[in-house]
């Protein structure tokens, strides 16, 4: 077995999915504390578009994700102008495609948490000259701890998963944008059953890790 062609895609699958985790943490902290407590007209809707990729096949977020980084887009010419060429195919679109594709969970995750936390008790912080943001550091956060764990990691595994919009955007470049999953249909479909037993090992126990390490860290607070 090449060891260098086998560690190649869990690298760049684990550097992919940590970026994408560390997007998808901070961006569904902040929604889902707005949300949480928020009480506007269309709620349900906003809330049914931020969760509408995890009921979309993968392969129309990939479509959807290839129109707005593509070249004539307003996103893709602006990153186009800055850094000399498309964002399609690089590792970038590849974390792209894994932060939408895992958004949705680590979002409902984080919302049950900060819904979970009695209202009562930031209502007494704000009472004695809390601001918001104390609130939320102080209160609202410790609080909610165990459920944004259990988002991050739910976050990371499913951007280790991801494969049909990470396969449209990014493609299966080796060494660039080849993560485990699209490895592993490559060497299934090239009949290497050999690699894509390895590359499917790999990605089980990585996955069995994160969750172990989400159930210890969960019953020790």
């Amino acid at each position: 077995m090449d060891w260098n062609l086998f560690f190649e895609p869990i690298a760049l699958s684990v550097e992919i999915s940590l970026a994408a985790s560390v997007l998808v943490f901070l961006l569904s902290l902040f929604i889902a504390w707005k949300m949480a407590r928020a009480r506007f007209f269309g709620k349900s809707v906003v809330e049914t578009l931020l969760l509408l990729p995890l009921v979309l096949p993968p392969t129309v977020v990939g479509l959807l994700l290839l129109v707005l980084l593509g070249r004539r887009s307003w996103i893709g010419e602006t990153y186009e102008a800055l850094f000399g060429g498309p964002i399609l195919f690089t590792w970038g679109a590849a974390a792209i495609a894994a932060t939408v594709v895992a958004f949705p969970l680590a979002y409902r995750a984080m919302k049950t948490g900060f819904e979970s936390v009695d209202c009562d008790l930031e209502d007494a912080a704000r009472a004695i000259g809390a601001n918001e943001w104390q609130v939320f550091r102080y209160v609202s956060l410790p609080l909610a701890f165990r459920s944004l764990t259990s988002a991050y990691i739910l976050g990371f595994c499913r951007g280790l998963g991801e494969f049909g919009a990470t396969l449209m955007v990014a493609g299966n470049i080796p060494g660039k944008t080849q993560t485990i999953p699209t490895a592993i249909y490559v060497a299934a479909d090239g009949g290497s059953m050999r690699m894509a037993w390895a590359w499917s090992g790999s990605m089980l126990l990585l996955s069995f890790l994160m969750l172990l390490l989400s159930n210890r860290l969960t019953k020790q607070t």
